[in-house]
């Protein structure tokens, strides 16, 4: 059996559960039906990863690589239809084009440097004029603030540091204790901790992009 083969069989299995005569509950899904799906799966691909479980790994990414058949699927049948030939096109020539010390006569010494390249060139493909740019608003909260600062570190643009001293004394449990802390405080005040640290994140935000304009 060839390398990709048993890939082909899944695209010929959801075709077959997609098609007349096929599975009634694969038929009436939607892009929007299946976004609880594809969370669902992707968290639990990470809690796999984080258990360490090889097997569990293997069948929460084939999970996850049923999400992307079934899209590309139901995209076979959209007034601007494309299949999975199409997705992993797309994904097979942004590599190829972001990775011009691999592909092409760019030269890239460390991980960092391709960091930067990839960000800038993305940052020319979109078109994009602030950091947060491309930013999904939608992440989880405390990852968002995370990728916020993250990208404002890559762009150049200047966010409050803590205070050093605190940073060198910080480790992981104290970290996680402090987030536990803050959460039982702020559930015992009736605060939606998720929804507070949102609300900053969203402000994180706003203060990157007025800092970009020069109003900040």
């Amino acid at each position: 059996m060839t390398r990709g083969s048993r890939l082909l069989e899944l695209v010929a299995v959801m075709d077959r559960l997609r098609s007349p005569g096929g599975c009634p509950w694969d038929a009436e899904q939607t892009h929007e039906s299946l976004v609880q799906y594809l969370v669902e799966e992707t968290y639990e691909t990470i809690e796999a990863i984080d258990a360490d479980d090889r097997d569990a790994l293997i069948e929460e990414l084939g999970d996850l690589l049923l999400q992307v058949v079934f899209h590309a699927r139901i995209g076979q049948e959209s007034d601007a239809p494309f299949d999975i030939d199409d997705v992993a096109a797309g994904i097979a020539d942004k590599l190829v084009a972001r990775h011009p010390h691999v592909f092409g006569d760019e030269t890239a010494q460390t991980a960092g440097d391709v960091e930067a390249a990839w960000f800038e060139r993305k940052r020319r493909e979109k078109g994009r004029t602030s950091v947060t740019d491309g930013v999904p608003m939608a992440m989880p909260a405390i990852p968002l603030i995370e990728k916020l600062l993250h990208r404002a570190d890559k762009g150049g643009v200047e966010v409050p540091k803590p205070d050093p001293r605190i940073v060198a004394l910080l480790d992981e449990m104290d970290v996680g204790q402090a987030i536990l802390g803050l959460v039982a405080a702020a559930r015992l005040s009736g605060i939606d901790a998720d929804e507070a640290t949102r609300r900053a994140a969203i402000g994180l935000r706003d203060g990157l992009v007025a800092r970009e304009s020069g109003g900040g």
